[in-house]
């Protein structure tokens, strides 16, 4: 059978002409050539492990096509020195031993960055690796204290901590009068974390909670939690734990016919977060850690917008405004990135970035300081489903 060299010199001499015969190896010296020269084209790789499946399965694939949208457009501009941006992501299914082996398979596949991991658990498992191969993790989406103190050279936070989250939920409820509140809270690494900045903000407001609950995140078992609130009489309950957990406490406290207000933080600011809530949507308290998805007065939301618009796409969510922030740190970090890109030239770019203006918010780095924006707002889940602010 004759190799793809060998039937281009039959073609040819068909036609008159003649062309010399390349050997496997030849032709592979001569990609190898115009690889080292620029004349070939390159792909700058970014790796991604996320629960593609699993319980934020939604979230994850709203944040990740936030991202797509704006290395699409680099792209379309040239991408970086020439060289396109390809996102490859793998499907952890939110399980942290997977992230760890997705991870090595992306090390492999010679990806100059990790970026968007999702979930506590899943993004400490990523921690080894980085040292060991003096490679970034950029923007991981979770809020996790773990990922900022103690410092960390090789992670580059976007997003505000849970804790500050947690304490701006509760700012928000002593605002509208509530005395109070019970906290319940997922028994892990996550709800644990989330769980002292709820209880720093109760302090602030010179509150107490009148109950911190817990439950399994693999087997919430939450109604005779919610009859055990509805009897205490609470005002309001704070959740803290994954979307589908969330959503069975929620509806179970309203099936007790509790008026109770609720809030939560932003790993459930999703469209499949509110659909999955139905008509107990209306009035829930989310927290955001990025601006407001539809104020076109706001540089980084007007420009993914208008992305977004391009392909016909009339609105965003919050976790895709997420996605879109945490791909311009990256590129930012590529377009610093001196001569070639690759995984040490990216770390140094990222650690010279101090002040990075993302579009109406600024990003703050210091030399022992990975810690992002200090960005926390509220929103509250309208009759039509949106959240508003």
């Amino acid at each position: 059978m004759r190799d793809a060299g060998g039937r281009a010199a039959v073609a040819a001499r068909q036609q008159g002409t003649v062309v010399p015969v390349w050997s496997r190896a030849a032709r592979a010296a001569l990609l190898a050539c115009l690889c080292a020269t620029g004349l070939a084209h390159a792909q700058i790789k970014i790796g991604q492990t996320a629960g593609f499946s699993g319980p934020a399965a939604a979230g994850v694939q709203e944040i990740t096509d936030g991202a797509r949208l704006y290395f699409d457009a680099i792209n379309a501009q040239g991408g970086i020195k020439g060289q396109s941006i390809e996102l490859i992501s793998l499907d952890d299914k939110y399980e942290p031993q997977l992230s760890a082996a997705n991870a090595e398979r992306l090390i492999e596949q010679g990806v100059v960055a990790l970026f968007l991991s999702r979930g506590t658990a899943q993004s400490q498992a990523l921690l080894p690796l980085l040292s060991k191969h003096q490679l970034a993790l950029v923007a991981p989406s979770s809020g996790a204290m773990v990922l900022h103190q103690p410092f960390i050279p090789q992670v580059f936070n976007v997003r505000a901590t849970f804790q500050r989250e947690a304490a701006r939920a509760v700012q928000h409820l002593a605002t509208i009068g509530v005395k109070r509140v019970t906290v319940v809270q997922v028994n892990d690494a996550f709800g644990n974390d989330a769980g002292v900045g709820a209880i720093k903000g109760l302090e602030a407001q010179g509150m107490k909670a009148s109950a911190i609950l817990r439950f399994d995140r693999d087997k919430p078992e939450l109604a005779p939690l919610m009859e055990q609130v509805a009897k205490a009489g609470v005002e309001a309950v704070l959740f803290i734990g994954p979307s589908y957990a969330v959503v069975q406490g929620v509806n179970a406290l309203r099936a007790t016919g509790s008026k109770a207000h609720i809030a939560t933080l932003s790993n459930n600011a999703s469209t499949d977060f509110v659909k999955a809530l139905g008509e107990n949507a209306h009035g829930v308290i989310v927290t955001q850690v990025f601006p407001y998805e539809r104020s076109s007065n706001n540089p980084l939301v007007r420009e993914a917008l208008g992305l977004a618009k391009a392909r016909g796409r009339n609105e965003l969510s919050p976790a895709q405004i997420e996605g879109f922030a945490a791909a311009k740190l990256m590129v930012e970090g590529l377009k610093r990135s001196v001569k070639d890109v690759n995984r040490a030239s990216l770390l140094k770019a990222l650690e010279g970035v101090q002040r990075l203006d993302l579009g109406g918010v600024e990003l703050h780095y210091g030399p022992k300081d990975r810690s992002g924006l200090d960005f926390v707002d509220i929103s509250i889940i309208g009759p039509d489903g949106k959240f508003w602010r």
